[in-house]
């Protein structure tokens, strides 16, 4: 008869030899299964945000801190540097505990043991497959303990642990509660974490912080027991309050989220064409990718500022602009049925309603829902709002927002420096840099004048500002069409090109349009860059079609890039986990224009910035002069406003030597605006998030290095687009045009 010892060798021998079900295999163990998120890594080297099922991303040992090894072997395994994987001494002492029912007697899993499980256990088992289970861990546990050092298994341990909160690795944990990188823990911090280990659901800080606390000081307390600190570190620490600097891993948080949602779609996509060493194809959530973005994190901190500084302000005016009006923020004209059909259309748009309807609810029950009040979390620039609201009232609460979206890029190397999708993407998930498109208005206006350059007009031709009539028979078009201009200053006198781009006059436009075509304009367009629908018809001229914001600033590339278009592009490279470059990408280009023409183009848009002085109107206006004289910028600034109809899209599109940003502003729906040009205009709306956005990467050349102040343009050019006019020089005399 057989003792219960050597029945115990023989079971184990059994289970090593994979009697009781399969073990991992010498592959499995060298290379464990482990589910990694894809990190977006900005240029200058910050972590953007991930893409995950798991949001795990691993660390080496030497990233992890002391205090973090100590109190890990201090709580869980302190004879783990010298045991084979088995701890029989915590074995026998837990056995004889659960004999004589000491339920403090303490566990006997050590680190490798728990690390087993986490591996290569699936889900938990009770009773006979319990024991089992329990004795295969044992043979893995004694097989990772071969192939594998102690410093490795530690690693692995920490990188694979769950701590809830979507964080998943001890660089996840340490960067969602206290928002550092595993090196930069302090004692306390890495106390908590490794107290988590015992249960992350049950000491989860976010809800038993006291629970967590007291379960740290446990920890802290056995590395005082084993002499990892000392008495007085532990008396000062472990009185010490539980501060967290919670980050939440989400796809909302963090820099850039727009971006990183409009990027999810193409990864995904990529992913599927490349195939792995063992030929399945990649997986943007499981196989730890890292994808080098082209945007530079500092410069993207600027931009999200200056869309909040700007645009939280302009929302204050909004509300005041329209307080005490029947139908806010509609116009004034708008009657019931007009105002219920847009509301109609808002429902029928939401996500409740598409759910409502595909669950099979009737119109009466969609439309009782729609009118009943719930508990809700709104938008708002002073902080999120709990609200107990009806969906039909938080629509229309929601039709007030201004959005916005903008993006900057590196005209000569096509890199998208920074890009900001809208105002707050845990509510607005439309993303209104390429998804949205609106009507450009003026800023269209550069593509003409630059068609007119191209075929030898000069920046100083003079055009008499009068009505330019297209005949209905000749343009094929309902009815003559004469487009206006925004007022009657200048009426009738000859103007220069110059002029006539600095202040957009339509007429002056209109004559360009004219002379050449329209056909000329949009091959010229095409060439610049813009894909979306455009018809050849002449109030092209007037810019009354929708581009998106990554269409123009691509196409104002072209005037700063020497009259090459560069294609924006998002990404360096994607590498795998172990750096090992999978693709490198670079922009498409083509030339579009003549250097000397694009150069010229520049100088005139300098205009609109600078003001241009007319003899004949005997003014120096320009419709961006704002940026000199409340923005106090002296470099070399070349621009073009926009303000479509009734306001309802206002743009600025902003050229430095180095940047070409664009910036859109607009309500959800175009029948929601300002009720007047000054408030409404693009100089008011749009331009000022531009300033804001250069002001501080102005303010902050100490970390974004050198920034070039002029554009790199020839004397000759200035000769000739120095016109007569301007050789009366004004320093801040010039009015600006609304």
């Amino acid at each position: 008869m057989l003792t219960p010892f050597v029945a115990s060798v023989v079971i184990i021998l059994l289970v090593s030899q994979g009697f009781f079900g399969k073990l991992p295999t010498f592959d499995e163990l060298e290379n464990p299964k482990t589910n990694l998120a894809t990190q977006l890594i900005s240029s200058d080297g910050n972590k953007l945000g991930a893409y995950f099922y798991e949001n795990r991303s691993n660390v080496s040992y030497k990233e992890l801190p002391s205090d973090l090894i100590d109190a890990l072997i201090a709580t869980e395994d302190i004879r783990f540097r010298n045991h084979s994987g088995i701890d029989i001494r915590s074995l026998l002492r837990a056995l004889y505990g659960q004999i004589i029912g000491n339920k403090s007697s303490g566990g006997a899993s050590t680190i490798t043991q728990q690390l087993a499980k986490m591996l290569f256990t699936k889900k938990p088992s009770s009773g006979i497959e319990r024991v089992m289970q329990k004795l295969k861990e044992w043979v893995i546990s004694s097989r990772l303990e071969k192939h594998y050092t102690k410093n490795e298994i530690i690693t692995m341990y920490l990188n694979r642990f769950d701590w809830v909160n979507n964080a998943v690795g001890i660089k996840s944990a340490s960067r969602v509660y206290f928002n550092k990188k595993p090196s930069e823990l302090k004692l306390e911090e890495a106390a908590t974490l490794v107290g988590m280990l015992k249960n992350s659901a049950l000491y989860n800080p976010n809800r038993r912080l006291n629970f967590t606390e007291e379960r740290r000081n446990v920890v802290l307390s056995q590395m005082k027991k084993y002499k990892f600190i000392n008495n007085e570190t532990f008396d000062t620490t472990a009185v010490k309050p539980l501060v967290l600097d919670f980050k939440k891993a989400s796809h909302n948080e963090g820099l850039a989220p727009y971006l990183r949602e409009q990027l999810r779609p193409i990864l995904v996509n990529w992913c599927k064409t490349k195939k792995k060493p063992d030929g399945s194809t990649y997986n943007l959530y499981t196989d730890g990718l890292k994808i080098y973005t082209t945007i530079d994190s500092r410069m993207q901190i600027h931009a999200e500022k200056a869309v909040k500084t700007h645009i939280s302000k302009l929302q204050k005016d909004f509300y005041n602009h329209w307080k005490g009006y029947e139908h806010a923020p509609f116009p004034e004209d708008f009657d019931t049925l007009q105002f219920e059909m847009v509301m109609n259309q808002a429902i029928k748009r939401s996500e409740r309603y598409r759910k409502m309807k595909a669950s099979g609810k009737s119109n009466e029950e969609i439309e009782k829902a729609f009118k009943t009040k719930v508990k809700t979390k709104l938008f708002s620039w002073d902080g999120v709002i709990d609200s107990l609201i009806s969906p039909y009232d938080s629509i229309l609460y929601n039709k007030f927002f201004i959005h916005c979206g903008m993006m900057s890029m590196d005209p000569k190397t096509g890199f998208i420096k920074s890009y900001v999708g809208g105002i707050d993407h845990r509510f607005f998930k439309y993303d209104h840099v390429i998804k949205g498109k609106r009507q450009v208005g003026s800023t269209f206006k550069p593509f003409l004048y630059a068609l007119a350059v191209q075929e030898g007009y000069s920046a100083c031709k003079k055009v008499p500002n009068v009505p330019v009539v297209f005949d209905k028979n000749i343009w094929k078009l309902e009815k003559d069409w004469a487009p206006k201009n925004s007022g009657n200053d200048y009426e009738g006198l000859p103007l220069t090109m110059k002029f006539g781009l600095a202040n957009s006059i339509n007429s002056m436009t209109a004559h360009i349009m004219k002379q050449f075509g329209p056909y000329a304009v949009v091959d010229l367009a095409r060439k610049m860059g813009v894909k979306s629908k455009i018809l050849a018809v002449p109030s092209l001229c007037l810019g009354t079609f929708d581009l998106s914001v990554y269409e123009m600033v691509g196409a104002y590339s072209t005037f700063a890039n020497k009259g090459v278009w560069t294609e924006p592009i998002f990404i360096n490279k994607i590498t795998d986990k172990n750096g090992v470059v999978l693709e490198n990408f670079s922009p498409k280009t083509q030339e579009a224009m003549s250097q000397n023409t694009a150069d010229i183009m520049i100088r005139l848009l300098q205009g609109v910035v600078d003001g241009v002085y007319s003899a004949e109107a005997k003014v120096r206006r320009g419709t961006g002069v704002r940026l000199r004289y409340r923005y106090e910028f002296e470099n070399e600034i070349a621009g073009k406003t926009g303000t479509t109809q009734n306001q309802s899209d206002g743009w600025f599109m902003g050229i430095t030597p180095d940047l070409v940003t664009g910036v859109w502003t607009g309500c959800e729906d175009r029948s929601v605006h300002f009720r007047d040009i000054q408030n409404g205009q693009g100089a008011n709306t749009a331009l000022p998030v531009f300033a804001e956005y250069m002001k501080g990467i102005y303010n902050d050349t100490l970390n974004l290095g050198p920034i070039s102040k002029n554009f790199d343009i020839s004397k000759s050019i200035d000769i000739s687009i120095d016109c007569d006019e301007d050789l009366i020089k004004f320093k801040d005399n010039f009015d600006e045009e609304f």
